[in-house]
């Protein structure tokens, strides 16, 4: 068999009856619609029902799924711990897509459970589907802080899986939609939370995948969505697949947006591999970009390209401009992998006897050596989009209102602990932003007592 529906819900907690007693009744239009799914559910009686969920175990590197035969859940964490559930696992599908994910070196599989308990992002769906249907086995993946197209390749892997064991399979994507759409709600407005529900829903009414891809990372920190990245693992589930899709609901009374879509495939569509699309389109953004880098940058590529492969760091070349060959300077070396940071290490002052030297060893140092990330791998070179920052000398401040976050960096000091944040960064509007960021980077507390510096930066492309 093979995935033969999947939906786009939401997880309010106060959508349960026990839970809302009586203000549930906010969000009609999104249980009628609930209801209409779980309906669909119980009529196409899956064997097995797989959800993604934003509340179950989560890394910044690997998708986890969870293991065993059983788990159990409640919303007792909502004063409602009369509400359990007791769900059996389907052990060889997870098995399937453990051996994919495995084959394809992809970062998934059972390790690391933190909490075997159900998140109630996985049990509110589960409620309203059990409230029809309950002879199934589940599923529950969970999301990581990998790119969209890694999701997206999680839902493909997925599938796969699916089609290999000859599930009959539904998919469930749990997600609530903007939490910044009211000033009212509980975190207040940002003009990206209604932007943000705009088109996540116009893109789910149409079933165009593709454009879930598109959706920029700063952007969606801003609108304080919540299920962006489980849509796209259903998304790459039904990768190739024409699907018929509706939009069954979308509110957004309480300040989140709470959307409903469902999408029933419908053949096969070689039109629709939108990960092959995207990645195409990359590609020639970057081969675009590249062709007009600098010759800082230009270094900075040469260097990670030499080490990553080779392991050996390259000698200054000829075309090197003489600003690079005789100038010291502190210097950033940044690396970003389809939208996301990869590696980041630089130098506040100068260490090396020219700027030239200083890109050579922090590009190194960016590339394998930041220990936020593992090291760049060979058949990532083509995918790195890469920044150079040169830095001036820092001068000492008395205070906030000397800085100005799209021309200066600022450096915070207290004591030996130091942190630093580069000026003009996505999603870091403002100088307080900017100055708390800092200090988190440099394990600084409010209590502390600081010292503040800027400095200004040239940055290179």
């Amino acid at each position: 068999m093979a995935i033969i529906a999947a939906y786009m819900v939401p997880h309010p907690p106060m959508i349960i009856p026990q839970i809302g007693r009586g203000n549930e009744q906010q969000i009609t239009e999104t249980i009628r619609a609930y209801e209409k799914v779980a309906d669909e559910i119980a009529a196409l009686k899956p064997e097995t029902i797989i959800i993604s969920s934003p509340h179950a175990v989560m890394y910044a590197d690997y998708f986890h799924i969870s293991p065993g035969e059983k788990a159990a859940g409640d919303f007792g964490q909502f004063q409602a711990g009369e509400v359990k559930f007791s769900e059996r696992y389907d052990t060889e599908l997870v098995r399937a897509v453990c051996e994919r994910a495995d084959a394809k070196h992809f970062p998934a599989g059972t390790l690391g459970e933190r909490d075997k308990h159900l998140d109630h992002g996985t049990m509110v769906p589960l409620w309203f589907t059990e409230q029809k249907y309950r002879d199934f086995r589940l599923v529950r993946v969970g999301l990581s802080g990998l790119s969209l197209a890694d999701h997206y390749a999680f839902g493909q892997i997925i599938r796969e899986a699916v089609d290999r064991t000859g599930r009959k399979a539904v998919y469930i994507a749990s997600g609530d939609l903007s939490h910044k759409l009211q000033e009212y709600g509980p975190y207040g407005f940002a003009a990206e939370g209604p932007e943000y529900d705009r088109r996540i829903m116009d893109a789910g009414s149409r079933g165009d995948f593709g454009e879930m891809l598109e959706f920029d990372e700063t952007f969606c920190e801003k609108a304080a969505e919540c299920g962006h990245r489980s849509f796209v693992i259903m998304a790459g589930a039904l990768d190739g697949m024409a699907v018929a899709a509706r939009q069954l609901s979308h509110q957004d009374v309480t300040g989140v947006g709470y959307g409903i879509c469902s999408f029933i495939p419908a053949g096969e569509d070689a039109e629709r591999k939108f990960l092959d699309q995207y990645r195409e389109k990359q590609a020639e953004r970057l081969r675009n970009i590249r062709e007009q880098e600098d010759p800082f940058v230009r270094l900075a590529r040469m260097t990670v390209e030499s080490y990553v492969r080779d392991g050996r760091k390259p000698d200054i070349p000829d075309w090197a401009t003489a600003e690079m060959r005789t100038r010291k300077a502190g210097v950033f070396v940044s690396l970003h992998e389809e939208g996301k940071l990869r590696g980041c290490i630089g130098t506040i002052l100068p260490t090396r006897g020219s700027i030239a030297e200083e890109i050579i060893s922090n590009a190194v140092s960016a590339s394998t050596r930041d220990p936020r990330f593992s090291p760049v791998c060979p058949d990532e070179l083509d995918r790195l989009e890469i920044h150079v920052d040169v830095l001036s000398e820092p001068e000492k401040i008395r205070g906030k209102e000397e800085l100005d976050v799209r021309r200066y960096g600022v450096i915070v000091s207290s004591g030996h602990k130091r942190g630093l944040l580069l000026p003009d960064l996505d999603g870091v509007d403002t100088v307080d932003d900017q100055v708390a960021i800092a200090m988190k980077k440099g394990g600084i507390t409010a209590r502390d007592r600081i010292t503040l510096e800027r400095f200004e930066v040239v940055r290179h492309y």
